[in-house]
Parts: structure tokens; C-alpha cells; sequence
């Protein structure tokens, strides 16, 4: 069985603009690319499960949300940080695109991505780590079994209290100074 470091990816791994779905939009966070590199070298899969709701919506396609990730996989592997998984959750149950309006389980905070995760690299679910911005990943991650939470990011004063499970940081750097000395 293997570990993983499951991540949310707006707010965690970019800036958080409001539905990022196309690559003029996309910023990578500042030391991310290098943080991801130092979780990878403790012996971490990446992994990264983030809801874009932004599908449901019309807002972009699945195809702008594949190539945003293609960008996002190539900027980070300049440094060895790309992920090893990407999964996403195209669904809304108030979405405008028909095709994908329904409340599903692999939307966060429905534990689908991670399972499906655990199921694909055949994960130790007890022994990997979530990093999010938002109530809903750790409450993902819990239902899931994992047991190390951390949330990062601007939504921390109002996230927190939902999460007192979860160790905050600033942001995923300063979560890895102190976590992966």
C-alpha cells in the first residue's frame, strides 16, 4: 500500500480567482512548485482532487479544465512537483450545463475523488494527508479515513472553526517548513 498527499487545487496550488478554468486565469501560488517537490521527496504520490463547479455552470468546458491541467502539470514539472493524479467533479446540482447537473459523491464533500484515488493507486487512505482551503476538503478527506488534515489559505478565520481537526498554515509552503523539516 502506498501514501499519498491529496490536495484541492484553487486557493492550494493557484490563486483563486473565482472559477479558474482557463490558462489567461491561472497563476501558480508562490513556492508551491517547490513544496510540492519536498512531499514528493518524503515519499508522497500528489494528488489532486478539486471540484469545478465552473463546468456545471457554463462558465468553461471539460476541455478548458483539461488544458488548464496540461499547463499546470508542465509548470510544475519543471521541478519535479507535477501531480501523479488528477480528479475532478464536473457536477452542481444547480448547474446550468444538463449534462452535469447532479449531486454526486465525488463531489467534495463527498469522499468520491479520494476513494476512487485510493482505488486507482491502491492507497493506505490511514496514512496519506489533505491539504484544502475549504470545510469541505478535510470533511472529504475524514469521511475517507485519512487522519492528517491541514487547511491553508485566505479562507482560514472562517474555515477553521468548521475544522478544528485540521492544522492550519498560511499556505502550503510554510505547511511544509513545519511538517517535512
Amino acid at each position: 500500500m502506498r501514501r499519498a498527499c491529496f490536495f484541492d487545487r484553487d486557493g492550494v496550488i493557484n490563486v483563486d480567482y473565482g472559477y479558474v478554468g482557463h490558462v489567461a486565469d491561472f497563476t501558480l501560488i508562490s513556492g508551491i512548485a517547490r513544496a510540492l517537490a519536498r512531499i514528493r521527496q518524503a515519499g508522497y504520490l500528489l494528488i489532486l482532487t478539486t471540484n469545478q463547479s465552473g463546468i456545471a455552470r457554463g462558465r468553461y468546458s471539460v476541455g478548458d479544465f483539461l488544458t488548464l491541467s496540461g499547463h499546470m502539470q508542465r509548470l510544475l514539472a519543471q521541478d519535479n512537483a507535477q501531480f501523479d493524479g488528477i480528479y475532478y467533479c464536473p457536477h452542481h446540482p444547480q448547474g446550468q450545463v444538463s449534462a452535469f447537473v447532479k449531486d454526486c459523491s465525488g463531489r467534495k464533500p463527498g469522499p468520491g475523488m479520494l476513494m476512487q484515488a485510493a482505488q486507482d493507486f491502491n492507497l493506505d487512505l490511514s496514512s496519506c494527508l489533505m491539504i484544502g482551503d475549504h470545510a469541505g476538503d478535510v470533511l472529504a478527506a475524514q469521511t475517507a479515513g485519512l487522519s492528517r488534515l491541514y487547511l491553508v489559505g485566505a479562507h482560514l478565520h472562517s474555515e477553521a472553526a468548521l475544522c478544528p481537526q485540521a492544522r492550519c498554515y498560511r499556505d502550503v509552503a510554510a505547511l511544509v517548513q513545519e511538517e517535512f523539516k
